[in-house]
């Protein structure tokens, strides 16, 4: 699943979620799959990977996954079980992930296009 906005879940969600903005995970929620957001909040269950900017494990949630982030924190109740790597940027990184995203393919769409109607033999 893509999204543009932000998400909540206080259920059961398997598979993966991919949003340019937050993703938080409720006390009731339990989340397995890959994850990628802006900033992702977890107060409930979270397995898998998560790729993001900024992760927070409030008090009472659990994250049991991989990890990939320029920012990490986790409340003293909140428990964490796995790996983190540091999200690493670069120029080519950024130009890749700004196009994936969507909204910023658009904007580096070109102002005009010509289309040539010559009919080729």
């Amino acid at each position: 699943m893509s999204i543009i906005g932000k998400m909540h879940i206080d259920g059961i969600f398997e598979g993966n979620v991919s949003s340019l903005d937050n993703i938080s995970i409720g006390k009731t929620g339990h989340v397995r799959g890959l994850i990628k957001a802006r900033a992702v909040d977890v107060c409930g269950l979270l397995e898998g990977e998560v790729i993001c900017d900024d992760l927070h494990i409030d008090s009472g949630g659990q994250v049991r996954a991989t990890v990939e982030s320029k920012k990490m924190s986790i409340h003293p109740q909140g428990c964490f079980l796995g790996e983190r790597r540091l999200k690493e940027v670069s120029a080519l990184n950024d130009d890749k992930k700004k196009i994936e995203t969507g909204m910023e393919a658009i904007d580096s769409l070109p102002d005009k296009v010509v289309l040539d109607s010559k009919s080729e033999s």
